[in-house]
Order: C-alpha cells, then structure tokens, then sequence
C-alpha cells in the first residue's frame, strides 16, 4: 500500500511539472527569408554561412514555390501551408469581382484586410496554443484582427536597415523567459531588388547574395552572446527564384486583340483578361490562335499542377508568359520601354529559374544532410512540429514530405 501512495505521487508530480517540462524543452526557431534568393545562388562560391549550414545542418537542393511564384502569395504560403488558391492571396494585385474591391500590396488599408487572408498562419495557430511568437516583415502579419497578428511584430518599413532588423530580432531574444517569443520570423529583400534592376547574374546580385549571407553570421554571433545558440534552430527560405529578361521578349496584349473591349489585370508574367461578355469566346479564340512564347487558358483548364483555378477570384481568361517573356499591355511596353527590368519571377513553378532555397540548421534538425526539391507548403507542417504545437488541419502540406529533415527522435 505504501508503495502505491508512493507511485501516485510520483505520478500526480509529474503531471503537474510536465507541462513546465515541456516548455523548458521547448526550442526556439527563427525563420528567415531572403526575397528571390535563386536555389542555384549558393553555388557561386560567396556564401560561407549557407555553406556551414550545409555542412553541419540540413540543405535542400532546391525550395519549389507556388503558383504564380510572387512574393506575397508564397510568404503567405509558406506560412499557412497552402496554395494560393485556397489561402486566398493569389497574387500581389487582384480583384474580387462581385464587389470590385482590389487587393494590392502596395496599400496598406486592403494589405492589412483580414477578409483577403484565408489561411491560418503558423502565429496564429501557436497562439491559439499559448507559444508566443513574433513576426519582422512578413505578408498577412499586420491585419487589423489582434487575435490573428504575431504577439510582437514590426510595421513594414521597406529601408528599415537590415541590422537594425537583426538587432530587433535579438532583442526579443532577451526578453524574459516567459515573455521570450518561441518563433520569430524576418524578412531581407536585397536580391529580389537588385535581381529585377539588373538580372539574376550581374555583380549588383552577387553583392546582394554577400550581403545577405552575412546576415546569417550577424544573426549566429548575437546568438551565441545570449547563450542561446544552441537553442536555436535557425532556417532560411525564399519565396521564389529568378530568370533573365530582355526587353526583345516583350508579348504586347493590346496589339494582339485589336479591336476589342477588354480590361486586364497583373502583368509581366501574367494576365488576367477580362473581356465584353458577349466578345468571350472570340477574346479567347484570338488569343489562341495568336499563341507564341505564352499559354493561353480558360479558367477551368488551367494546368492542374498550379493548384490555381479553384479561387472565385481568378479571371476566366488567364494569359501565362513563357519562361524569360513579359506580358503587358500598351501603355506598360511604353513605360517599361525606358527603364526595363532585367529580371522577374512568377512563371510557372516547375520552371527551376522559380525555385529558391531550403537551409537549416539547430537542435531539432539533422547534421550534414541534404535532400532534393522540396515544396513550400510543407514548411509550415514542419515549424508546427518543432514547436511542439497541433497544425490546422485544413492545409494542402503534408509533414510526412519533409519530416525526414528533422532528427530521428523528436521529443
């Protein structure tokens, strides 16, 4: 009998600490991206840091995005774990066509609209959890919900310099325990400036891939001094990657439908057409038989591999540019015609150019190990598992894809 009073309080002792235990063994994780970091980037021999992590963590040859591979639909799935078509930011400008309400990112009153954003994102569902989190520029952090927002978080402020960012970041670092957030998440965009201005393969982006690796070495240094170095996993990303233009390779819409009513919207990779509903078929029927370096669709014929034409929000009619084409109407080929961008993203994803990078390395992950192309949408999966938290169900990534990364035991 005494026995069995000693058991239970062993038992009733150990349920009582476990959930402290938990926490105390809980890692942190700090997320970071690098906008239009090309997978292939690392390969020039000028990123010392990746090139550790690549030794001593885990390394994917390549990150694949969604479609269309922009900046803010793949933030944002990487985040919730979903295509585009179903977290609802389907590209950085649309429009719902019912109410003719535009989303753009460059207005802060729709950006930060929590009726755009679908998804549920990882800050939200380690919320709902009680992991506190933080976010430093990153798509749908900001929306009006508070219940929807990072616990800390940071205004978008595009020249904010990035070691201020890192110094913010490791500020939260040295709050108090129970304040301390578990996630952080930043945002760099030197390489997807300076790779639209001057094309994926100028000195002005190998500056920019410099600058940026550096960053990982600031991050690691400030780490270390706060002890919690080893405490840390640390994983970089990109959104996406980049390709080559030239202002040769240009698909002018208007020359081509000449002498029809039609509205557009997006431009540059690709195009939604919205025509007179009575010149529809003819709309599309041209621009069929007009075809070169661009596909042309019907809504629902849409490849089934974007993950794309389920949205309401998507036009009926959907011109895709060719790899290292750009698509525009007449007055963007005469405003582009002076000052040419000499770099783009957002074609189809199975395009390598669009691929960008997977790192990490910490705790939880493996040790000098590296895999093949991996998907975006399974990343957010993967942080619900290192934070010891349930995912959303109602997500298209699938942890089974990518736990591999992850040591062989996770507590």
């Amino acid at each position: 009998m005494r026995n069995f009073y000693l058991l239970k309080t062993i038992v009733i002792t150990f349920l009582i600490l476990s959930p402290h235990t938990l926490i105390q063994s809980q890692n942190y994780t700090i997320l970071i991206s690098f906008d239009a970091f090309r997978w292939d980037y690392p390969n020039r021999g000028i990123t010392p840091n990746l090139d550790y992590i690549s030794q001593n963590g885990v390394h994917a040859i390549s990150l694949q995005p969604c479609f269309p591979s922009k900046t803010f639909p793949n933030h944002y799935s990487i985040i919730t774990g979903m295509y585009p078509e179903n977290h609802g930011i389907i590209a950085n400008g649309f429009t719902n066509p019912a109410t003719n309400q535009t989303y753009t990112l460059y207005d802060t009153i729709p950006r930060n609209d929590p009726k755009w954003y679908k998804g549920e994102a990882i800050w939200e569902t380690a919320k709902k959890q009680g992991v506190i989190t933080a976010s430093y520029f990153w798509p749908g952090a900001e929306v009006w919900l508070d219940y929807r927002r990072p616990d800390y978080s940071e205004k978008y402020v595009h020249k904010r310099p990035y070691d201020q960012r890192i110094s913010d970041v490791l500020k939260w670092m040295e709050l108090p325990y129970d304040q301390r957030p578990k996630f952080i998440n930043v945002y760099f965009d030197s390489t997807d400036a300076t790779g639209h201005d001057y094309g994926p393969n100028s000195e002005e982006v190998n500056q920019s891939i410099m600058v940026e690796d550096s960053l990982i070495g600031k991050i690691f240094t400030g780490l270390k001094k706060l002890n919690l170095l080893d405490s840390t996993n640390v994983i970089i990303v990109s959104d996406h990657g980049m390709t080559e233009l030239n202002p040769d390779r240009v698909i002018n819409i208007n020359e081509i439908l000449k002498g029809f009513n039609f509205n557009t919207q997006d431009k540059g990779t690709m195009m939604f057409i919205y025509p007179d509903e009575n010149q529809k078929e003819k709309v599309y029927n041209k621009l069929k038989a007009s075809e070169k370096n661009y596909k042309v669709y019907c809504k629902k014929d849409l490849p089934e591999h974007l993950h794309y034409k389920s949205n309401h929000f998507v036009a009926d009619i959907v011109v895709l540019a060719d790899l290292g084409y750009s698509i525009f109407d007449g007055k963007d080929v005469e405003k582009y015609s002076k000052n040419f961008p000499l770099g783009n993203h957002g074609y189809d994803p199975y395009n390598l150019d669009m691929h960008g990078i997977f790192y990490a390395i910490g705790p939880d992950f493996k040790s000098g190990y590296t895999c093949g192309t991996i998907d975006n949408i399974d990343i957010y999966p993967l942080l619900a598992k290192i934070l010891r938290i349930f995912p959303n169900n109602n997500i298209d990534g699938k942890l089974e894809r990518i736990e591999f990364l992850l040591k062989d035991k996770q507590e």
